[in-house]
C-alpha cells in the first residue's frame, strides 16, 4: 500500500525494537508545509513516532489541506477529501510502523488545529489526544457529521489572544465544544496573534509528555 499523502517522519534514535511507540500526526496551516511544522515537535522525537503530513493542495508558497468558500467555511466536498486521506495515512502509518494504537496523538496549527479537532471526532477513540493550535470546528461538521463521544479524548486548545485571522471567540467555542462531548481540555490563550509563542509550545509539549505517564 502506497503512503496516501506526502509525509516526514522523525522516530527516536535509539529505538527499541521490541518497542510500540507512541505516534504523532502533525498538519500545518495554509501555504505551509511539513518541514515548517517540525519545529514544533522538537523535543518530542525520542518519546513519539511524528508524522509531519504536507497538504495535499498547492497553496504558494506551499500547501493546504483545503479550500474556503467563506470566512470560517470550507469547501465541503475538499473539506471532506482531506479528512477521509488523513484518516487513511493515519491508518496506514499504524499498519507501517511499530505505532502504539492505544497512544495515537494529532497536532495541527490553523488548517492543521482545523482538521485536528474534526478527526478527533469522527474517529472516535482510536485518538487519545489532541493538540489544536489556532483553529476552529466547522459548523457543518457540528451539524452533519458523525460526531463521537469524546469521554476518552484529552485536547489541549490553544488561541492567540489578538488572532485577527480567527478570532479569540472561535477559541472558547472550540474549548465549550469539545466539553460538551466529554472530552478533558486544557484550554489556554496567549498573547499575540495567529501565531506559536515559546510559552505555548512549552506548555503543550509538556502537556504531552505529561499525557503518557
Amino acid at each position: 500500500m502506497n503512503s496516501p499523502m506526502v509525509y516526514e517522519m522523525q522516530r527516536p534514535k535509539q529505538e527499541n525494537p521490541n518497542k510500540l511507540y507512541p505516534a504523532i500526526f502533525v498538519m500545518h496551516g495554509i501555504g505551509s508545509n511539513e518541514q515548517n511544522m517540525l519545529s514544533l515537535v522538537k523535543g518530542l522525537e525520542e518519546d513519539f513516532i511524528i508524522f509531519s503530513i504536507r497538504g495535499h493542495l498547492k497553496q504558494p508558497p506551499g500547501f493546504s489541506y483545503f479550500t474556503i468558500e467563506g470566512y470560517g467555511k470550507p469547501h465541503r466536498e475538499v473539506f471532506d477529501d482531506a479528512v477521509k486521506k488523513i484518516s487513511d495515512f493515519i491508518h496506514y502509518a499504524s499498519e507501517r510502523y511499530p505505532i502504539d494504537k492505544r497512544n495515537l496523538y494529532l497536532l495541527g496549527f490553523s488548517q492543521g488545529a482545523i482538521l485536528s479537532m474534526t478527526l478527533a471526532l469522527s474517529l472516535g477513540n482510536s485518538i487519545k489526544g489532541i493538540v489544536a493550535l489556532n483553529g476552529y470546528i466547522p459548523q457543518f461538521v457540528k451539524d452533519e457529521y458523525d460526531v463521537q463521544s469524546l469521554d476518552h479524548l484529552s485536547a489541549f486548545v490553544s488561541h492567540g489572544e489578538t488572532d485577527r485571522v480567527f478570532p479569540i471567540d472561535w477559541g472558547f467555542a472550540n474549548n465549550e465544544y469539545l466539553r460538551s462531548l466529554g472530552a478533558s481540555v486544557t484550554f489556554k490563550v496567549y498573547p499575540g496573534g495567529h501565531t506559536v509563542s515559546m510559552e505555548n509550545y512549552n506548555d503543550y509539549v509538556k502537556w504531552l509528555l505529561d499525557s503518557l505517564n
